[in-house]
């Protein structure tokens, strides 16, 4: 009765676990999806009264999304454009740089940085920063993505529900991460690829980090209903009923492939590279911003279209309204503007910009390929939408959440065996390149998981893998007198000295630290034997023990050496282990590890 109490208590507890975790995973989707209603109205908002009401300028929206105010009637001024970016950039950088620096730049890196790094800790404040700051910068022109001040939302109030409820930094941050899920997953209506993206954002090898994928999934969910309650259900893009029926287009899609490397390798280095020069200039950071945001103003003069998110230009371009010139035209122009938005020290996510981006480019190489070969490529649109979860790989290692958004995103599910390919292609060539820079290459290389896989390593490998190592020493007769042993020891290098009985079953050791109080004393060392210095309380470990066991057993009293026994007779000894000689195996298994996974 008592067994069976105990096994219906422990099931009890179980289910109350599974419940306070199902429920704090609601919470965070709950606030996660309010702010992102809160970031979707604070940038509508923010498009008409500085864009429109001031500029004159009204870019096109997705078909998922609609204007929050009626246009206003204010004809379009290429001047006030020109410098509406570093007014922005102004607003910007002085809330940042004021309250929470750690808030520019693109908020994913920062995520991943504190996942790995901070023990998923960030600070309260820089969500409530990154959110206003990220508004300001994209809509008075700043070319960047609404990802990233979503994941540091939904990221934050994970991390600070944790740190209230004083749970560890493991759990903290499998929160934080399911709430970089539920943000990002409800801002672009695409809540499976959000899930995936938290868990495969963090890696540079296609890695996903398992223990996340469930709580994400559930937190972005809620965060997706809670979102479209207000905005209307369905997708960010509409897309005609588009299918893949010809092999024949693969070689177009392998082309593809190519130019979305290429693209977004010229990204990545443009990218970095302003963020690199305005980093090195001498100048106040509260300014950066401005100035990236006049470079951006410059170039949004010439091109306007390659200002602020950009999604209706993608629309557009999925319809097949756009010409090959347009199309590049806002390619390029867009890695720019959105190098100098938030390279400088702008806020502002690098997702959105990438879909536009590689949505244009596959837009031209679809148009290219329509009219040199129209019987196989029929709808350049696919080439749009393909591109866009190619181009994304390419810059973020993340090929299958990447596919997943576009799928969701666009509606188009017909499309994935393309994207497949075009995505796993890119992934293999670029490789070497990531937009996040905070990507570690895998959990061996996280810092999160370095005490893990310290565990999982020892936990592997047995004293018995080790026997070449374990050294035979000479057995001490506990009848032996000190005098006998001084003679003994005079000759030996021995450290540990194992004592054994008139039938050589071991009953005690010793080591040479423990012989100091006697070996300069006078007049006793021919009373003394050596059983009198001996202790029987003997750890010894056996050669089915693991040796993160092992390595307990060393720490237990700060010894380097330890007996090794038989396992069926732990009288029987075998030989002693070194502490050094442990750790130099785990050295060279871990070694082996990272060289394998290289």
């Amino acid at each position: 009765m008592g067994i069976l109490l105990q096994k219906q208590a422990k099931k009890l507890q179980s289910y109350t676990r599974a419940g306070k975790w199902f429920i704090l995973f609601i919470l965070i989707g709950l606030i996660a999806g309010a702010g992102s209603i809160i970031f979707h109205y604070l940038c509508g908002l923010g498009v008409h009264y500085f864009m429109d009401m001031i500029a004159g300028y009204r870019p096109p929206a997705p078909a998922g999304e609609h204007h929050l105010l009626p246009p206003t009637e204010r004809p379009f001024n290429r001047w006030l454009l020109l410098f509406l970016p570093a007014f922005g950039g102004i607003l910007s950088g002085w809330l940042v740089y004021t309250f929470a620096p750690e808030a520019e730049g693109h908020g994913t890196d920062a995520a991943i940085d504190a996942y790995h790094n901070k023990g998923g800790f960030i600070r309260p404040q820089v969500p409530v920063i990154k959110t206003i700051a990220s508004a300001i910068t994209l809509t008075t022109g700043g070319s960047g993505g609404r990802e990233g001040p979503i994941a540091q939302i939904g990221a934050g109030f994970g991390s600070f529900l944790a740190t209230r409820l004083k749970l560890s930094d493991r759990e903290r941050r499998i929160m934080m991460a399911a709430g970089i899920g539920a943000g990002v997953g409800s801002i672009f209506r695409a809540p499976l690829a959000g899930a995936l993206f938290a868990a495969e954002v963090l890696y540079r090898d296609p890695e996903f980090e398992s223990e996340v994928i469930i709580p994400a999934g559930i937190s972005s969910v809620v965060a997706y209903c809670v979102f479209c309650l207000v905005f209307g259900w369905g997708s960010l893009f509409e897309a005609p009923p588009f299918r893949f029926r010809n092999p024949l287009e693969l070689g177009p899609y392998l082309v593809l492939a190519f130019v979305l490397v290429g693209a977004g390798i010229f990204y990545i280095k443009a990218f970095y590279g302003i963020t690199v020069i305005f980093r090195r200039m001498k100048i106040p950071n509260h300014i950066k911003p401005a100035l990236g945001g006049l470079c951006t103003g410059i170039i949004g003069f010439y091109l306007p279209h390659t200002l602020a998110f950009g999604y209706g230009f993608a629309q557009l371009a999925i319809l097949n309204q756009l010409t090959i010139p347009f199309l590049l035209t806002l390619a390029i122009g867009k890695i720019l503007t959105t190098s100098f938005s938030i390279g400088s020290g702008g806020s502002g996510g690098v997702f959105g910009p990438s879909v536009v981006i590689g949505g244009a480019m596959g837009g031209v190489v679809g148009r290219f390929f329509n009219e040199m070969m129209p019987g196989v490529v029929t709808e350049p649109g696919t080439f749009v939408i393909v591109g866009m979860a190619g181009f994304f790989t390419a810059v973020s290692n993340t090929p299958i959440s990447t596919i997943i958004f576009v799928s969701e995103m666009t509606n188009s599910y017909h499309l994935l065996l393309p994207s497949l390919l075009v995505c796993s292609v890119a992934y293999l060539i670029s490789q070497r390149w990531t937009i996040y820079e905070k990507q570690v290459k895998n959990k061996l290389a996280s810092a999160a998981h370095a005490g893990e896989f310290f565990v999982d390593v020892l936990q592997k490998f047995r004293v018995q893998d080790l026997m070449p190592v374990v050294r035979k020493v000479e057995l001490i007769p506990q009848e032996m007198s000190f005098k006998e042993f001084k003679e003994f020891f005079a000759e030996t290098k021995q450290h540990y000295f194992p004592v054994m009985d008139e039938h050589y079953r071991l009953n005690g050791i010793f080591s040479s630290t423990d012989i100091r109080g006697v070996l300069f004393a006078d007049g006793i060392e021919h009373l003394v034997r050596m059983k009198d210095i001996c202790t029987s309380d003997i750890i010894v470990t056996f050669p089915s023990d693991d040796l993160n066991t092992v390595l307990q057993k060393f720490t237990q009293k700060n010894i380097d050496s330890l007996p090794v026994v038989r396992d069926e007779d732990h009288c029987i000894l075998i030989g002693m282990l070194n502490r050094r000689e442990v750790i130099s195996f785990y050295n060279q298994k871990i070694n082996e590890i990272k060289s394998s996974s290289e």
